[in-house]
């Protein structure tokens, strides 16, 4: 059997025998050679491996067997699963904030600068255009707002569990964003990443002009990161992950050897191999076929 599809739940004991044995048999109700559950936790995670059939096939069925419940369903070869570099969007990823958009609190313009982000994050904007325009709005702030804005930022669950699971098992983990470095130091710190990628405000005397410092990090810059982070260590892309939401970030989810739209705008869920749009983070541990007594807490 040369694929595996892993059914991972919301929640704990979401998941039961009856909807894996569902997903079993629609896989061989296509003519795949179908294994039975592994369960990578129980009630939570379980791989079925299978042959015979393309990895989207099997997918496909799978999701339309279990009828819409809240189980996340990623199929792929069952090869090289176990990834050795990550490279993670920040926000709405790693953490569950947009960091400008909290800025533009301080300057009164939180929601019309949210609603930048949403559509340049969708895909509707130019992202490059998006960030200028955005932080344009922030000129005059005192750069100690960046102190105080960072007290707003709370992990996404499962973030530090991902990041030192993989750590542990000899991965290398970046983060590489569209956002700022002067939040991107903070969690990369924060959660244990080996490395950071962002973009820089420019500030003058303690306070941003409205500026970034060019050339900004975009969509094509977070793709030549992942293949520059994987070359550099000599790892095939097929061993390669790379998770995040925005449009910003398809290019090197389509890249990687499993690129994962996690709770993603609709225009990059449909287009992505793969997609979590119910678990947290671990999610992509059990992609990965780690099992729940391998899962390293942060």
């Amino acid at each position: 059997m040369n694929a595996v599809v892993t059914l991972i739940a919301a929640t704990s004991a979401a998941l039961d025998e009856d909807a894996a044995h569902a997903a079993r048999s629609a896989l061989a109700s296509l003519g795949a050679d179908a294994g039975k559950p592994d369960w990578l936790a129980p009630g939570r995670a379980c791989d079925i491996a299978f042959g015979g059939l393309a990895p989207e096939q099997g997918e496909a069925a799978v999701r339309q067997a279990l009828g819409g419940i809240p189980v996340d369903v990623i199929a792929q070869g069952a090869a090289n699963r176990k990834k050795r570099l990550l490279v993670a969007d920040m926000e709405s990823t790693i953490i569950e904030q947009e960091m400008l958009d909290e800025l533009g609190d301080y300057v009164g313009l939180k929601d019309h600068i949210a609603d930048i982000t949403a559509r340049a994050m969708n895909g509707e904007i130019d992202f490059k255009a998006a960030v200028r325009e955005r932080v344009a709005l922030l000129k005059g702030l005192n750069e100690s707002v960046i102190d105080e804005v960072w007290q707003r930022a709370t992990l996404m669950p499962g973030a530090k569990a991902l990041v030192a699971t993989m750590r542990a098992n000899g991965a290398t983990c970046v983060l590489v964003s569209g956002g700022f470095r002067c939040f991107t130091e903070r969690v990369k710190d924060w959660v244990g990443f080996d490395d950071d990628r962002g973009n820089v405000l420019e500030v003058v005397d303690g306070v941003m002009t409205g500026k970034v410092v060019e050339p900004i990090l975009d969509k094509d810059s977070k793709l030549q990161a992942l293949l520059a982070y994987a070359g550099e260590r000599h790892i095939p892309t097929a061993e390669t992950m790379a998770v995040g939401d925005g449009a910003n970030d398809l290019p090197m989810l389509l890249a990687a050897g499993l690129g994962v739209a996690y709770h993603a705008k609709p225009s990059v869920a449909a287009e992505a191999r793969a997609r979590v749009d119910h678990g947290d983070l671990t999610a992509l541990l059990y992609a990965q076929g780690y099992r729940a007594g391998e899962i390293v807490e942060g």
